[in-house]
């Protein structure tokens, strides 16, 4: 650990003192000691509600080989108790202070906090307390500070806050604020090491982050208040330290940083004039990059390269094959430039622009321009990071957008090439750059009209579908398989319609100028819902199917316990899954995909998988099932007799429909997940758009109309509505709606069909 006194510092068991001399000589005295961590007071409770009568336990330790004093008691770790006098009265307080036996001296406060309020949250860390109790307890392990979490009326603590710091960057952070010229080399030789050491704790700790960003902002202070420049050498130590907080690891910390900042601007409890972490890292390195020394050379780190050079008539540099700059008029000549280049620097800054949207993406690398004089012209060419993202918009970062927050701008900058999977950018200013895109979207007309007009096809089939189940709904009730087969139909038919009315009202949102995720987020869930409950219910017919051909369940389940297990089968794993797919996925912002169509993630999350898992695992088991239905009904006509005849066709009917739906439905998703893979190809997404505009027309001819029973129903309504007596132009009506059922009628073969007349009873249907 590092420490400074004066013109002194401390760092691997050296301490060393510096005196500065005429004619800028420097005198060096050091001797070699062992460290030792300094004391770190634990107690239990911290901060805590107490009730009258309550008997308290007090416990105060800390880290060898120190000692305590606490209730007039010494030792490493000293436990005593309380009691809390009967007569208390609500909203005093009593402390205890505990000490270390050292010099100087360090201290820790346990505070009681009298209370005759009912207690409703009990918890082992947060302790006992009333609704609307904020509890507060001392970070453990390697970590300084406080939690603080909230009792709320159910019982339970919420909107937790972790305020623990990593105890050798708190310490960091504390030297930070006396650094000087000759302790600032020794002191970022520190810094890199212990974030190095400790990179995947900073990168899930936002306070630590925080921290980090507050060590930075010293350092540039510090710098640019005392004149001093900055080696190439401790240069390299900063970007090692920088590196660390932009990996990948760090991105869900930093969300939650940018969010806490956004919502403290908008409720106003920032600070006039503070800058948002994310903007205060990128402004602390452009003023340290204005003190490092005048040399030209080039720090290549793990995620950040900065390069140092002369500006000559005709600067033109390349940059890890991701960024080329090229200033034709320099101006000045003699000066020097300083590039720096994030690898992920994505993961840090928000994306949002000057009009506060977040629609884009940043798409390239950051790239920060420091020239030591002023330029007017330069041109930025970027290597896209995406190639799938379209609408590049040129831009930089201004720390003043956002009443402070800082966001991207375009003002000065404009787009010349985007090609060849790179995207050049003129600007008259420099700063730190970056591109914008868009997540691409096909605008097709043709894609549109099938989409829409087709969804309004598959919408109007599923309502006939419904409309010709209930008019026969009752002469379909007396055999029990067709009854559970038409159960099955109707909720297909069901989820299928309120999917697509989903599907519109999420397009609708999704189109719109302003928007809502929340609105999203609640079509994408029902979306979701409703296709794995088309599916389901697919996988219930044929269970069903398969329940009816093998002879081993005959007589096994009634008619309620199979709708009772279609119900819950059909429904309830819909449920489970969509509910645990929202409930996983949206506190952290990744089940809908971000500025498209209102559907689940896939970049981040993958909550996709959600619903091509089991939807195609549902396709693979009702394939096994048809051919294992098949090989049976195939088997018994071979050996069987004519009293197998009607059961052939009522297994016959499931069977067929299945056959044709299920692949059906299995290559429409299937071209689905092909969209994901080819997002850009035209033939792709136009038969996608095809096959799921027909989803509802094939449910209403294979599930409905080709089934003989459903069509000789619609002949005895339609002839039974006459009263018993045929009108010339009625006999001719009636004659048409023949002639075109039958037409359906003859793709069922002349199995099980029927002889139609208006004295069928409904007793002839026993055998469909």
């Amino acid at each position: 650990m590092s420490m400074s006194a004066g013109s002194c510092h401390y760092i691997r068991g050296t301490y060393e003192c510096r005196l500065l001399g005429k004619s800028n000589s420097v005198y060096i005295q050091s001797g070699t000691f062992i460290a030792s961590s300094a004391p770190k007071i634990d107690v239990i409770p911290f901060n805590q509600k107490v009730q009258c009568f309550d008997d308290v336990p007090l416990v105060c330790s800390v880290n060898s080989p120190f000692t305590v004093t606490f209730e007039g008691q010494t030792g490493p770790k000293v436990t005593s108790s309380f009691k809390v006098p009967d007569t208390c009265t609500n909203g005093g307080v009593k402390q205890f202070i505990c000490t270390t036996n050292t010099t100087p001296v360090y201290k820790q406060t346990i505070t009681l906090q009298y209370s005759t309020e009912i207690v409703v949250c009990y918890n082992d860390t947060f302790g006992d307390g009333p609704e609307g109790f904020v509890s507060s307890v001392l970070c453990t392990g390697d970590y300084v500070g406080i939690k603080t979490a909230k009792c709320f009326a159910n019982g339970k603590y919420g909107d937790e806050q972790n305020n623990c710091i990593l105890s050798r960057i708190s310490d960091l952070l504390q030297e930070s604020l006396v650094l000087n010229s000759l302790t600032l080399p020794a002191f970022l030789e520190e810094f890199s090491n212990v974030t190095q050491n400790y990179t995947d704790q900073i990168a899930q700790s936002a306070a630590t982050i925080y921290a980090i960003v507050e060590i930075l902002r010293n350092v540039a202070s510090r710098s640019l208040s005392s004149s001093f420049n900055i080696t190439e050498i401790s240069t390299k130590h900063i970007l090692e330290a920088t590196g660390v907080l932009t990996i990948n690891k760090a991105k869900s910390s930093w969300d939650f940083i940018n969010q806490n900042d956004t919502k403290n601007n908008l409720e106003g409890n920032s600070k006039p004039g503070m800058e948002s972490a994310s903007s205060s890292l990128l402004a602390s390195l452009e003023k340290i990059t204005t003190r490092v020394v005048d040399d030209t050379f080039n720090i290549n780190t793990t995620y950040i390269i900065l390069d140092k050079s002369k500006l000559n008539n005709n600067f033109n540099g390349n940059f890890s094959s991701s960024l080329e700059v090229d200033i034709p008029e320099p101006g000045e000549t003699n000066k020097f430039i300083t590039v720096v280049l994030f690898a992920s620097m994505d993961n840090v800054l928000p994306t949002r622009d000057d009009t506060n949207s977040s629609s884009k993406t940043i798409n390239g690398k950051v790239a920060l321009i420091r020239p030591q004089t002023t330029i007017n012209n330069i041109t930025l060419t970027f290597e896209i990071i995406n190639n799938t993202l379209v609408d590049p918009k040129c831009v930089f970062w201004d720390f003043t957008l956002s009443d402070g927050l800082g966001a991207w701008s375009s003002e000065g900058c404009s787009l010349t090439i985007h090609a060849n999977e790179t995207v050049s950018c003129n600007c008259n200013h420099t700063t730190s750059f970056s591109i914008l895109m868009s997540p691409y979207t096909l605008r097709d007309p043709v894609l549109d009209f099938i989409t829409y007009i087709g969804v309004g096809i598959s919408m109007g089939s599923l309502v006939i579908c419904l409309i010709i189940e209930a008019i026969v709904w009752t002469k379909i009730s007396n055999n029990s398989t067709s009854y559970l087969r038409h159960v099955a139909t109707v909720n297909i038919a069901v989820s299928l319609l309120i999917a697509d009315i989903w599907f519109i009202v999420g397009a609708a949102i999704s189109s719109a100028d302003v928007k809502n995720p929340p609105a999203c987020t609640a079509a994408t869930f029902f979306i979701h819902f409703f296709y794995l409950a088309l599916f389901f219910w697919m996988l219930a017919s044929a269970l069903l199917l398969l329940y009816r051909t093998v002879s081993v369940f005959d007589g096994g389940l009634s008619k309620a316990a199979m709708l009772i297990i279609g119900f819950c089968l059909g429904y309830g794993a819909p449920l489970i899954i969509a509910t645990i797919t929202i409930a996983v996925t949206a506190p952290s912002d990744e089940y809908i995909r971000e500025n498209t169509v209102c559907w689940l993630n896939w970049d981040q999350s993958k909550a996709l998988l959600a619903f091509v898992i089991p939807a195609l695992v549902i396709v693979v088991i009702n394939l096994v099932i048809l051919c294992i239905v098949l090989y049976k009904i195939l088997r018994r006509r071979v050996g069987g007799n004519a009293a197998h005849a009607g059961e052939r066709h009522v297994l016959m009917v499931i069977a067929r429909s299945l056959a044709v739906l299920t692949p059906f439905f299995g290559i429409t998703w299937g071209l689905g997940i092909g969209i994901l893979i080819e997002p850009t190809n035209r033939g792709i997404n136009i038969t996608f758009a095809l096959f799921n505009s027909l989803q509802g027309f094939f449910i209403l001819v294979f599930g409905t109309l080709l089934d003989s029973k459903v069509r000789s129903g619609l002949v005895i309504k339609s002839l039974t509505s006459q009263g018993g007596t045929r009108s010339t132009s009625g006999g001719k009506s009636s004659s048409g709606l023949e002639n075109l059922l039958r037409i359906f009628k003859r793709g069922g073969g002349s199995s099980g069909g029927y002889n139609v007349s208006s004295n069928v009873s409904s007793d002839s249907y026993s055998n469909t």
